[in-house]
């Protein structure tokens, strides 16, 4: 079942990475619930496709570094790029926990931390 899931998170991303977000969707739920720690809770699939309307603008640059499996969990550790509709980019860094129910993601435990880029060569020596 590990595996499994671990591929279907796999192809939810690529959906997402092509902009095909109701292909993402199709991997989700309908009672699915994003919990964005810190910040919010999505209850099912209608909400998570208005945050997605409003948060990908463009299709995110996802960076996956790591994927975890046991059971029903994949936990996913990695950066993100996401532009605003003014085209200015952020990046952040993330662990997502995401929970399994049969081939359904039924739910999302989202860390993530805003990141700088900073510039090394201006700082003084």
């Amino acid at each position: 079942m590990s595996e499994n899931n671990k591929a279907i998170l796999a192809a939810a991303n690529a959906a997402i990475a092509q902009g095909n977000y109701e292909g993402f969707l199709s991997f989700c739920a309908d009672d699915t619930k994003w919990t964005f720690v810190g910040d919010k809770t999505l209850n099912g699939k209608d909400a998570v496709r208005q945050w997605m309307a409003t948060e990908y603008v463009e299709p995110p640059l996802n960076i996956v570094a790591n994927l975890i499996a046991e059971g029903d969990v994949v936990t996913a550790l990695g950066n993100i790029t996401l532009k605003d509709k003014d085209g200015k980019a952020s990046d952040y860094s993330y662990c997502d926990i995401w929970r399994f129910r049969g081939d359904k993601i039924v739910e999302l435990r989202a860390f993530v931390i805003k990141t700088e880029i900073k510039d090394e060569t201006s700082s003084a020596a």
